[in-house]
């Protein structure tokens, strides 16, 4: 049991749920039974594609030390039972989202599924820019939240895939770029490998925690939170931004270490500030 939790990554599984509850809630839902089967549809399409993604590099993941001790590589489980496991996983999620919420967020669930499975997961080995596929994929969440609780999406709803797909950058890179001997062991074409000498890694990592500032602002214009929101997101936004450009600037493990750690605390402050300085 352990390994199949194992292979549904549960720690994304659980920030999936909590972004996409986030859509939720700013959409205006309740906590009403229709929310939970909701959340429990969108854990279980996020444990598919951590199990399918598992599947399909489990020969890249037992070349990589960060990777080598998982279920597959292990010979915990057999890839025949991880396909299993994530097929079904991958047909009850959308099902589950679409009992609760109809189709348009069952639609935008299975389409996640897709879009990391089918296009991000087999490109990561032919170019970078599957980065950024993969960025979109992981700022659905509350895309679907919303769809689920409102029926609909608009620019408020827009507003929060866009700041999620932009921290995703800066979060990913600093990874990659501490990583990136691995991710060439397992020939894996992230932008450290494809640039080794960091400029362009450097370059998107400054681009991105530039343009995420503005984008965590543009609630405040859509009418969904207050100056309260827009003093403290932009305090929190100037020191992650201060994070992005030294790591930018020096490419030093440890910086960019500070900055994915740093990455991983700003989402939910920035979420946490909006819902309590929008309600």
């Amino acid at each position: 049991m352990r390994a199949y939790l194992a292979l549904a990554k549960p720690r994304i599984a659980a920030m999936v749920a909590v972004t996409a509850a986030f859509g939720w809630a700013m959409a205006g839902g309740k906590a009403t039974p229709a929310f939970f089967v909701m959340l429990a549809g969108v854990t279980l399409a996020s444990a598919a594609c951590g199990a399918l993604n598992q599947r399909l590099e489990r020969v890249e993941d037992s070349l990589m030390r960060r990777t080598r001790a998982r279920p597959l590589p292990t010979g915990r489980i057999s890839p025949r039972a991880a396909l299993v496991f994530g097929l079904s996983l991958s047909a009850a999620g959308p099902l589950l989202v679409w009992l609760a919420a109809g189709l348009l967020p069952a639609a935008l669930t299975a389409g996640t599924i897709a879009l990391y499975v089918l296009g991000y997961t087999p490109l990561k080995k032919v170019t970078p820019q599957t980065t950024w596929l993969g960025a979109a994929a992981g700022a659905t969440p509350p895309l679907i939240g919303w769809a689920a609780a409102a029926g609909t999406l608009g620019p408020k709803a827009w507003a929060l895939f866009g700041i999620q797909f932009l921290w995703q950058i800066p979060h990913f890179l600093a990874l990659f770029w501490i990583y990136r001997e691995d991710y060439a062991r397992a020939g894996f074409k992230v932008l450290p490998v494809v640039h080794p000498d960091g400029g362009t890694t450097a370059a998107q990592i400054a681009l991105h925690s530039f343009t995420l500032l503005p984008a965590t602002l543009l609630p405040v214009l859509l009418g969904m939170a207050g100056l309260p929101y827009a003093v403290c997101a932009l305090s929190v936004g100037v020191v992650f931004l201060v994070l992005g450009l030294r790591t930018s600037w020096t490419l030093e493990n440890v910086d960019a270490r500070r900055l994915f750690l740093a990455s991983l605390a700003y989402l939910p402050l920035i979420y946490g500030m909006l819902y309590f300085g929008g309600v």
